[in-house]
């Protein structure tokens, strides 16, 4: 394994906030793949016997072929293949390669090894499953037509493979009955893509919609299953959160914000769709605790107010809402 692909794993759901150092000895058994852009991972109905951890490049997930809206993108840090992990079963869904992708195949039998070796990787493994079940029924209960393509094209911007705005109006309802029953405070954050309305004019619209994509893998990764991102569209993306105090919002806007900075982003510009610059970019943030009877309009205007804010203030940085009275 080398220093770089081991920085990457580091970086997958699977092993965060762990060290590889207990279980290297399992993954040196493992086997590195490469699909070329177009190429099959894995076909709906067929049998699969491995974990498969995205290095870098980007998959997407079509539940009933790719004529249809794609159902999930995951680039790096994501995994695909645990729901056949589990029940031993067939692949419910197709899997291609967006562009040039490399994964990092764990057997089951390797991955079973894993969890036997670490609680926590245990645990972060029911986590990714959460995730994505809370996600497919989060779906399938926003619209009232039982058709999946219907449910995905209406809820799921094909871009980023993230929820949308028009999912986001059920969910955010749910989520504050929830979180009023519960007596856990809801907490809005807004995030905005700093100058990238200038970005865009320099590089072209093809860079622009790299860095899109980007970003909300970068969100995605570092979010938590209970968490609901959504791509706003534009330059916007936002998140909704249970926490129960608003440090612990900020803190986890920060580290949002602290994400997005870090890494380099690779780049498809317009001139040479097949060069690739590498750039960083920035996010503002603007965070607002949801008020008891607040509608979504009603928390979206305090949140964008406040990342209005934060922009005036020279932007890349995280503001919380001031306490409403």
């Amino acid at each position: 394994m080398t220093i770089t692909d081991r920085t990457l794993l580091e970086r997958n759901k699977l092993f965060r906030d762990i060290s590889l150092g207990g279980i290297e000895h399992i993954l040196k058994g493992c086997q590195a793949v490469t699909l070329t852009s177009g190429a099959t991972l894995l076909e709906a109905g067929q049998k699969n016997a491995s974990l498969y951890l995205v290095l870098d490049g980007e998959l997407r997930v079509y539940l009933n072929g790719p004529d249809l809206p794609v159902h999930a993108v995951l680039g790096p840090g994501e995994c695909v293949g645990e729901l056949s992990l589990i029940d031993g079963g067939s692949s419910a869904a197709l899997v291609m390669a967006a562009q040039d992708t490399r994964l990092l195949a764990v057997p089951h039998e390797q991955v079973w090894a894993m969890v036997d070796s670490s609680n926590d990787i245990a645990r972060n493994l029911l986590a990714i499953l959460a995730g994505r079940i809370r996600n497919d029924n989060l779906l399938q209960v926003t619209t009232p037509d039982n058709s999946l393509e219907f449910e995905v094209a209406t809820n799921v911007d094909s871009l980023t493979g993230l929820h949308n705005k028009n999912w986001l109006c059920e969910a955010f309802r749910r989520m504050a009955q929830r979180c009023e029953h519960s007596g856990m405070p809801l907490f809005l954050l807004l995030a905005d893509i700093d100058r990238f309305k200038d970005f865009n004019d320099r590089h072209g619209h093809l860079a622009g919609d790299s860095v899109l994509k980007g970003v909300a893998r970068i969100l995605a990764v570092n979010l938590r299953p209970q968490d609901l991102l959504v791509y706003m569209g534009g330059d916007r993306f936002a998140v909704l959160l249970a926490e129960k105090l608003s440090d612990d919002a900020m803190r986890m806007a920060e580290r949002l914000h602290e994400a997005v900075a870090a890494p380099v982003l690779r780049i498809h510009t317009a001139d040479d769709p097949k060069a690739i610059k590498e750039g960083h970019i920035s996010v503002s943030i603007g965070v607002s605790a949801v008020q008891h009877g607040h509608t979504l309009a009603e928390a979206l205007a305090v949140a964008d107010e406040t990342l209005s804010q934060a922009k005036m203030d020279g932007g890349s940085r995280v503001i919380m809402a001031a306490a409403q009275g």
